[in-house]
């Protein structure tokens, strides 16, 4: 037999000691710093991947040198002995290793995962776990691909085959995570398209492929990525930084995002990798391709977002945060007050609902809990819609315990399809599409997660952003970080409450400049719109708007000596002068919002000119309002405007560091006192009848001009309640119609699941049905003893009868190879392809006798294959023994001979036999005597040289020839010649076919008469 690869076969590797059944979450990587010097490859299927492995391996090298080590994980019975080793081998000329556990992993070879086995990579070596998932619920391929990025990191690849279900779908994120490389299954090229398609949907994998174009695809991502050092194409070099930074300016063109704020080691890494992908050599080559094709640009959009995430990622830091820090933060809250978390760079929703579902754990042990609302926020827009669906595939339960897959989603497809989070926990969500570093933050917030987001960012980014959340958190509000971040040179805004696992307090800051929220907010500096140079090491003191400067200029026009300044929500930024007549501190919480502290008199008016300030962005005045203030009345004018920020206001910025999403809604406030004999009416700016004219009764003008300013108060509140009842209106159509869909949607996945049940009795019952017909088949093949093997369009062996091992080497595993490489045990022939090649061009069956080096004759028939549609699809090759039958005939011809020399022997007439070329083979007693010759002398001479070419007659010759070619037989042909030493004779010929079936051709029997010597006129001389 041959083998199946060449040169000396390594050694399969020594299993090691086996591996402590653990979680995938708990394996430790190995050492980033030294990774192995070959790429690992993983490669998961299910359903239909046999396929699919074939068509892969059948397109690597005939060498089988790819420089890379191949993985694959199938989802295998777990009580049945799996075939795949062998099967894999035949397309391949790697060597194939059933893993053990403990194996090390070797380049240029494709290890198999065994049957009811996880499998997981550490330290560059194959450990086996014994699964603790129920049957059917198991997910092998997201667990070796989990472990695979966290021990290859950038160095993993993984391709997801065809298969059912969404097993691999959360490994190709985490692998993608890790700056790794992903590949799928084209779905139209595969039997079931549910695991490509769903690693595909996630919209991060790099080449969407049939399997026969993956391994060229593959080699020249490796040969780019791995041939050099991977800080080679972004050297110091001006030209790199200057592509850099155009490519930069160009994403946030493109995308409205700024990534010179992440570290520059992570951007040139996930630059590098697209490089890679798109095989371009140089920075601006790859700026090139950017400018000139949109999707690259989402492609990298999506790759420097690094939207890697899970349900409860990192067990333990959420176990710590729900034993310590979630119970005192609720302790004490009354019924109905509001517990608000924000879940910063949440991406496709699973750190949010894990974090909503820990605090709903906690308030449903409550008495009387209070109201819960979860902000998620992310930058990617295409990850907040699919968090909004609340959708994922149902490889989530490696990381959901069963208890909370029951309580908190409802499964859509029973044992496969998809995981939805239940409806009351979904309206604890608020998902929206923010960006910390530029929008302005949430507030009052008693929870903010924000984890392995910092750990990209640049230090003066990460600063800015622990002062962002510091304001946006309540007194005692938790901060929650991932494994590898901290709150750095932040630290005395926060207390640890546990350091491992990244768990702050809220402090309350000691200097005036920390957590003051319209500060900040204008001075955040994370804007460098036009600036993209990489910031200094060396953090900036931010630039501060000089509100006071504000408020003094617009002041200053109108000459007034009481001024505040607000926001569109009327949150006090600036007091000028002594407010104390007009605004006192309201009972409860403390707060700064001059709606609430307005005296009583001012409040009415004043909430009526905010609000028509806000809306119509004009000034608004009242005048001679009557203010009860300690004890007394005073008479006040009120002006409201709004006040634009000018750069000259704000020192050190640009005018294109003051941007208009950051600046909040600016409005000034102006308070003056008239004195008491003046009119007291108020009259609104405006209104109708324009200044206050005086009355001759005082009281009554006043009352009616309050009047007035009541019914503008009152139209206001109605024109803002139509308005809320407008919105609430189309949200309430828009829900509606969603419902509809929804329940559409419902109904036609209920009678695709129908069909498909339906479908699948039917395959069931042709599968059975199908594999009666095999057992038959082979019954009855084996059963007749003949030798029989079939070959498909290609010359490869598709299947064989135990007879024809006797003709060709030929066992089991031989299935699928080519027919060329076998050796056969046939003698003197050698030409079994090229008459199998001949019989499927020519569609003429052939039959050829063969002999083995035994000496075993067979008959060999090779007749097409043809299907029921009358389809040529290969061919068949029977073998008949025939050995006894060709002894048997030999025997007669024999005997055949032996009687008709016995006939010749015993006749009495002068008698010869003739064969094809008219020589002696025997000749009788009655002619040897008559021409006086002996037999031995005449035996196997031409009858034209005997006697000194006595018989030499054209004439004879022509007519004994015309025997044999025509089986025309002649009588009584005269002859007379003298025979020298017998004398002369006149004869007459008689000449007769002699037919022979088991030779290959026939002999003539010539019979002499000697006639009396008489004259006779048809005497013909030689």
């Amino acid at each position: 037999r041959r083998h199946r690869s060449t040169g000396d076969p390594a050694s399969p590797p020594v299993p090691q000691e086996p591996a402590s059944a653990v979680a995938i979450g708990e394996i430790t990587p190995t050492d980033p710093a030294a990774p192995p010097g070959f790429p690992i490859v993983g490669i998961g299927a299910s359903a239909g991947g046999l396929a699919a492995f074939e068509a892969f391996f059948s397109a690597m090298p005939d060498s089988g040198q790819t420089g890379m080590a191949f993985i694959l994980v199938q989802h295998l019975a777990p009580d049945h002995k799996s075939i795949l080793t062998e099967l894999v081998g035949r397309y391949t000329r790697m060597q194939v290793f059933e893993v053990e556990d403990g194996m090390t992993v070797a380049p240029d070879c494709a290890y198999i995962i065994p049957p009811n086995r996880n499998m997981a990579l550490l330290g560059g070596r194959l450990q086996l776990l014994e699964p603790t998932a129920p049957r059917g619920l198991r997910l092998p391929i997201d667990f070796f691909f989990r472990s695979l990025a966290q021990d290859q990191r950038d160095r993993a690849i993984c391709i997801v085959l065809s298969g059912t279900g969404s097993d691999g779908t959360l490994g190709v994120r985490a692998i993608k995570g890790e700056g790794g490389m992903a590949m799928a299954q084209d779905p139209a090229t595969t039997e079931f398209g549910g695991m490509p398609g769903s690693a595909i949907a996630t919209g991060i994998v790099d080449y969407v492929l049939p399997p026969e174009q993956m391994p060229g695809q593959l080699a020249a991502f490796v040969a780019r990525a791995f041939s050099r050092d991977s800080a080679s194409v972004m050297t110091g070099a001006p030209e790199a930084e200057e592509a850099l930074r155009r490519i930069c300016l160009l994403l946030r063109d493109r995308t409205g995002h700024d990534f010179t704020q992440y570290k520059r080691n992570t951007l040139v890494r996930r630059l590098e990798r697209r490089m890679a992908l798109q095989q371009v050599e140089r920075p601006d080559q790859y700026l090139r391709v950017l400018q000139s094709d949109e999707a690259e640009v989402q492609a990298l959009f999506g790759d420097l977002l690094i939207g890697v995430t899970s349900f409860f990622r990192d067990p333990e830091a959420f176990a710590t945060l729900q034993a310590e820090a979630i119970p005192p933060l609720l302790a004490g809250r009354p019924a109905g007050a509001a517990v608000r978390a924000w879940v910063c760079g949440c991406s496709t929703g699973e750190e949010a609902y894990s974090i909503a579902i820990l605090i709903k754990e906690h308030l449903e042990s409550l008495e009387h809990p209070p109201l819960l609302q979860v902000f998620a926020t992310d930058i990617d827009g295409r990850a907040i819609e699919q968090a909004r669906r609340g959708v994922y595939p149902v490889s989530i339960a490696a990381d959901v315990s069963t208890e909370r897959l029951a309580r908190f989603f409802d499964q859509e497809v029973e044992g496969a399809g998809t995981y939805r989070v239940r409806k009351g926990t979904r309206d604890l969500l608020v998902f929206s599409a923010h960006d910390a570093t530029r929008d302005p933050p949430f507030s009052k917030m008693d929870l903010i997660s924000c984890r392995n987001l910092l750990i990209y960012l640049n230090p003066e980014v990460q600063a800015k952003l622990m002062a962002l959340f510091h304001y946006a958190l309540n007194p005692g509000g938790v901060l929650f970080l991932g494994g590898s971040e901290t709150v750095g040179e932040s630290a005395e805004l926060y207390a640890e409450v546990n350091r491992v696992h990244k768990v702050y307090l809220r402090r309350e800051a000691t200097g005036g400049a920390v957590g003051q929220a319209p500060g900040y907010l204008v001075s955040t500096g994370l804007l460098g719109r036009q600036d993209l140079r990489w910031p200094n090491t060396q953090a900036r003191t931010p630039d501060r708007t000089n509100y006071r400067r504000v408020t003094e200029q617009a002041l200053l026009q109108h000459y007034a000596q009481v001024g505040v300044l607000i926001d569109a929500r009327g949150e006090i930024l600036h007091i000028h002068g002594r407010t104390g007549r007009y605004l006192e501190p309201a009972p409860g919480d403390a707060g700064m919002n001059i709606l609430a502290m307005a005296r009583e008199g001012l409040r009415r008016e004043l909430t009526t000119a905010v609000n028509r300030a806000v809306m119509h962005r004009e000034p608004v005045r009242y005048q001679r309002l009557r203010v009860r203030t300690d004890g007394e009345t005073i008479t006040a004018n009120l002006t409201v405007k709004p006040v634009v920020v000018s750069p000259e206001q704000s020192p050190g910025a640009s005018p294109v560091e003051i941007h208009p999403s950051v600046i909040p809604d600016l409005f000034l406030v102006l308070l003056e006192e008239i004195p008491p004999e003046a009119n007291p009416s108020p009259v609104p700016e405006g209104a109708a009848g324009g200044q206050a004219t005086v009355e001759p009764d005082a009281h009554l003008a006043r009352l009616e001009q309050e009047l007035q300013a009541k019914e503008e108060y009152l139209q206001s509140a109605l024109e803002e309640m139509a308005t809320a009842n407008e919105e609430l209106q189309s949200i309430n159509e828009e829900l509606q119609s969603t419902n509809e869909e929804l329940e559409t949607s419902r109904e036609e996945l209920q009678s695709v699941n129908e069909e498909l049940a339906t479908v699948n009795g039917e395959l069931q019952t042709r599968v059975s049905d199908l594999s009666h017909a095999n057992d038959d088949m082979s019954n009855l093949l084996a059963g007749t003893g003949v030798a029989t093997l079939f070959l498909d369009l290609q010359m490869n062996i598709r299947r064989f009868t135990p007879a024809v091992t006797q003709v060709i080497n030929l066992i089991a595993s031989d299935i699928g190879r080519p027919l060329a490489h076998v050796v056969s045990n046939l003698a003197n022939y050698d030409r079994l392809v090229a008459d199998v090649t001949a019989v499927l061009d020519t569609l003429t069956p052939a039959e050829i006798e063969v002999q083995t080096v035994a000496g075993t004759t067979f008959l060999m028939r090779i007749r097409p294959y043809r299907t029921l549609d009358n389809a040529i699809e290969g061919a068949v090759v029977i073998f008949i023994e025939i050995t006894e039958r060709k002894r048997l005939e030999a025997s007669l011809r024999q005997d055949r001979a032996t009687l008709c020399e016995s006939i010749v022997a015993a006749a009495r007439e002068p008698m010869v036999v003739l064969d094809r070329y008219l020589r002696v083979t025997f000749a009788s007693r009655a002619f040897c005597a008559l021409f006086q010759v002996r037999r031995e002398d005449i035996e196997g001479r031409l009858i034209h040289d005997l006697g000194g070419r006595q018989w030499d007659m054209p004439e004879l010759r022509g007519m004994l020839e015309a025997v044999l070619t025509r089986d025309t037989p002649f009588d009584d042909f005269e002859v007379r010649h003298d025979f020298g030493q017998s004398g002369q004779h006149r004869m007459r010929l008689n000449a007769r076919r002699i037919a022979m079936p088991d030779v290959r051709a026939d002999l003539i029997l010539l019979a002499i008469e000697i006639v009396s010597d008489k004259p006779s006129t048809d005497l013909r001389g030689a």
